[in-house]
């Protein structure tokens, strides 16, 4: 056979042979290699799915991530569109869609009578109550640092979030004296800013103020006579002399107007006012040196504005407690959360202690005994009917006496709801004034708070529940017993009583001067007085108390806010019963005088100054665009009512009281008063 015959059948060995074993070895070549091309798949596979699934997430984080950017790129969008288009906007635009949806509006007061042709006379002196005026830091403690002449009270109150402890510190007096503490000199703000605005959006003064600027009234014939109501009354005089600069204010614009002034008192103002008018009469040192006839030169009207002349129930509460009505529900609604020591807060416990340093609240303490506010078995508003509001004068005459059980008004602190309701001669009562008092050692923890109850010791303060009713006259006592620094000074500053004989010379002193009942009207018959107040409100008139024995650190009394009249129609809801009045002073506290004791010529009035009761009823705001109402009659949102402001622009431009059409009423303050047995 050839060479290359050979070479091509069997050069590499036998064909046969070969072909044999390609085909014996192929297929555990096919399958290792289909093996790994199925593991490379499925690795392939899943990083892929892996892949997939990281994409997803990364896809729907970058996608909330994208929404929650476009959400607030479309409100700062929306917003500045809508602030570009409020500032783009005609002025009238916002009065325009006001109309659209409540319809026509009124003219403000000065816009109406300035059409009319009424125009500034008489200069105006605003006289703020408490709380209102702002106060402002002069010298503080190192945690005050860099607010000087910043405002620690009105404003933004931002200073008690950030450092509550050392802001108490700065509000509160000294114990003793009364006056500042050392190294402390916190003073009123002074101007109109003072008291236009309590804080940013809620006006005090700022309506009645804007009003009067619509007839030609400016700076310098309106006077905002700021004072630090904290401060007792005479000692305005002696630490800042703020008597003395609103009697040369006063004749200050008299002297460049001619004119006598309209005097416009608030809440605690018009017993400030009460104060001075005898503190100008009266000869130096301890008075202003004007004479006798100083007021009938210089005053054409006092219209005071929910006056508390007598007092107020709620300054009890207060005193007694820490709290009125609304903090007893608050306390009720979340149990123990005022009295925790939060970083070292304790908020009622510190309010208390601040607040009984103001000399100020106990010249609301109500005056005139039980002959004015009642026994434990009368009370002159004994029939009070708590039914709907706004109700016209003759709808109240039809509610009252209504065959509702009388109320026991009389009894202002009652240690349970039986109490308040059972007939005097069943009532068993233990003198607390004979408990035996003593620091009870393991009250030490309380710190500083000071409030007097953890200096009783336990037997001194159940011995308060033990007596288990209190008149007015018995609640000074109560005072006394529990307060024992706070009444010392306050007693040095503030009387309560009824006068036996003026003419006699302790009324001289000016402890008397801010009680109506024991002191006199100057003499200035061509002078008028107005009391303008709200009604139509549930106002506190007295309280249901519970004792709490546990709470040795904290006020061991409470509102008892389980004590209910059982209908939605009860004078007695969450402990507290109520009676007409503006949400903060009765009808009786705020009428009773013009109605009656001022009324002709009286021995609180001998000169016979005109007096007149004008009430203004009631209305909540019709919408929520109306803001706080121009017809409201509450304590403070009256200060922007319609009706009220055109009073005051009416007598301010040379009206008098009989051209206002005299009395307007709508309570019972007149029948009221009848039944209070007071020589006049």
């Amino acid at each position: 056979m050839p060479a290359w015959r050979r070479r091509k059948d069997g050069g590499f060995g036998n064909s046969n042979r070969a072909t044999t074993s390609e085909q014996q070895l192929s297929p555990k070549i096919d399958g290792e290699f289909e093996d790994q091309k199925s593991e490379k798949e499925k690795t392939t596979k899943n990083s892929n799915n892996k892949s997939i699934k990281f994409l997803k997430k990364e896809r729907s984080k970058r996608s909330c991530i994208n929404s929650c950017c476009w959400l607030i790129g479309f409100i700062c969008s929306t917003w500045w569109f809508l602030l570009f288009l409020y500032n783009a906007m005609p002025a009238s635009f916002p009065q325009y869609v006001t109309q659209a949806i409540t319809g026509p509006t009124p003219d403000p007061p000065g816009v109406k009578l300035h059409k009319e042709g009424i125009t500034a006379k008489h200069p105006v002196v605003f006289v703020p109550g408490i709380v209102t005026g702002g106060l402002e830091l002069w010298e503080g403690h190192r945690c005050m640092d860099g607010l000087f002449r910043k405002r620690l009270w009105g404003g933004t109150f931002g200073e008690i979030y950030k450092r509550p402890l050392c802001w108490i510190e700065h509000m509160s007096l000294d114990n003793e004296t009364g006056l500042d503490p050392p190294g402390i000199r916190v003073r009123p703000v002074s101007g109109l800013v003072a008291a236009d605005y309590f804080a940013a959006g809620y006006f005090v003064w700022a309506v009645l103020i804007a009003n009067l600027a619509r007839i030609g009234y400016e700076e310098k014939n309106m006077y905002m006579a700021a004072y630090d109501w904290r401060l007792s009354f005479q000692n305005t005089e002696v630490r800042d002399q703020t008597l003395s600069r609103m009697k040369s204010n006063i004749e200050l614009m008299v002297a460049t107007t001619g004119e006598k002034v309209v005097v416009i008192p608030h809440s605690m103002g018009a017993l400030y006012f009460l104060h001075f008018m005898k503190w100008v009469e009266a000869p130096p040192p301890m008075g202003g040196g004007g004479g006798s006839d100083w007021c009938g030169k210089h005053i054409k009207a006092v219209m005071n504005i929910g006056g508390p002349f007598l007092g107020l129930p709620k300054i009890v509460a207060g005193l007694f407690s820490a709290e009125a009505k609304d903090i007893a529900v608050a306390r009720a609604v979340a149990p123990g959360v005022l009295d925790l020591d939060i970083f070292g807060f304790q908020t009622l416990q510190h309010a208390m202690r601040m607040t009984r340093t103001w000399d100020s609240t106990m010249s609301l303490i109500p005056k005139g005994g039980d002959a004015i506010w009642g026994t434990l078995d009368w009370a002159p508003e004994e029939d009070h009917g708590c039914v709907a509001k706004n109700l016209k004068k003759n709808d109240t005459q039809k509610t009252s006496g209504n065959g509702l059980k009388s109320l026991n008004y009389g009894r202002i602190i009652s240690f349970g709801k039986d109490v308040a309701q059972l007939h005097s001669s069943k009532i068993e009562r233990v003198d607390f004034m004979g408990a035996i008092e003593g620091r009870n050692y393991v009250n030490r923890s309380c710190g500083d708070v000071w409030n007097e109850y953890h200096e009783m010791g336990f037997g001194g303060i159940k011995a308060v529940a033990d007596y288990k009713v209190f008149t007015v006259e018995s609640v000074l006592e109560l005072l006394q017993f529990v307060a024992p620094r706070m009444m010392k000074r306050g007693s040095a500053h503030y009387s309560y009583g009824i006068a036996d004989n003026l003419e006699d010379k302790e009324y001289q002193h000016y402890k008397y001067w801010s009680n109506p009942l024991e002191s006199r009207l100057p003499n200035a018959p061509e002078m008028e007085i107005f009391s303008m107040y709200g009604v139509g409100l549930p106002t506190e008139r007295s309280y249901i108390y519970k004792f709490s024995p546990s709470s040795e650190c904290y006020i061991p009394f409470q509102i008892d806010t389980s004590a209910e009249g059982g209908t939605h129609q009860s004078c007695l809801q969450g402990g507290v019963y109520s009676v007409d009045g503006d949400e903060t002073v009765p009808v009786l506290s705020a009428g009773y005088m013009c109605a009656k004791g001022w009324r002709g010529k009286t021995r609180f009035n001998p000169s016979g100054i005109k007096t007149y009761v004008r009430e203004y009823n009631h209305a909540p705001p019709a919408t929520l665009l109306e803001g706080r109402g121009t017809q409201s009659g509450n304590h403070v949102d009256i200060m922007g009512n319609f009706a009220l402001i055109e009073d005051i622009i009416r007598v301010a431009s040379g009206a008098t009281g009989n051209d206002l059409g005299g009395d307007r009423v709508y309570s019972d303050i007149f029948r009221w008063s009848e039944r209070i047995k007071v020589r006049l």
